[in-house]
């Protein structure tokens, strides 16, 4: 969701400002219920793990390689494989990307191997 979506929604203003202050006040709640863990935008799994510790799960949906970024996507808030790795997501979900690459460039497998590039690359890093 974008801030203007938390806006309408009529969310707090420092909620609507900051999502990322929605997300970590939402994963501390779900950390004091007994929760392993939570699903979160890559843009927000850093602050995630800084406020709930290392060994609280994140797993982060709408991951978009540079390669396969779509104009008009209806994933508004995406980062790249590499960089939801290096900020500390457990779990990736990459849907779209491998399953629409083009044929004539290797289909799904060719796809699914350079995001594996991807990731190896952050956790080298």
């Amino acid at each position: 969701m974008t801030p203007q979506d938390l806006k309408d929604l009529g969310y707090e203003p420092q909620y609507a400002a900051d999502p990322s202050r929605l997300v970590v006040s939402r994963a501390r709640m779900a950390q004091a219920a007994g929760c392993a863990g939570v699903v979160c935008s890559g843009q927000e799994v850093k602050a995630v793990k800084q406020a709930c510790g290392p060994d609280f799960l994140a797993v982060c949906p709408g991951i978009r390689p540079d390669w396969a970024l779509v104009p008009g996507d209806d994933q508004q808030r995406t980062v790249t494989p590499y960089q939801a790795i290096k900020d500390g997501a457990d779990y990736i979900v990459v849907g779209r990307p491998i399953r629409t690459y083009p044929e004539s460039d290797g289909g799904p497998v060719a796809a699914a191997r350079r995001v594996v590039a991807e990731i190896e690359a952050a956790l080298g890093d």
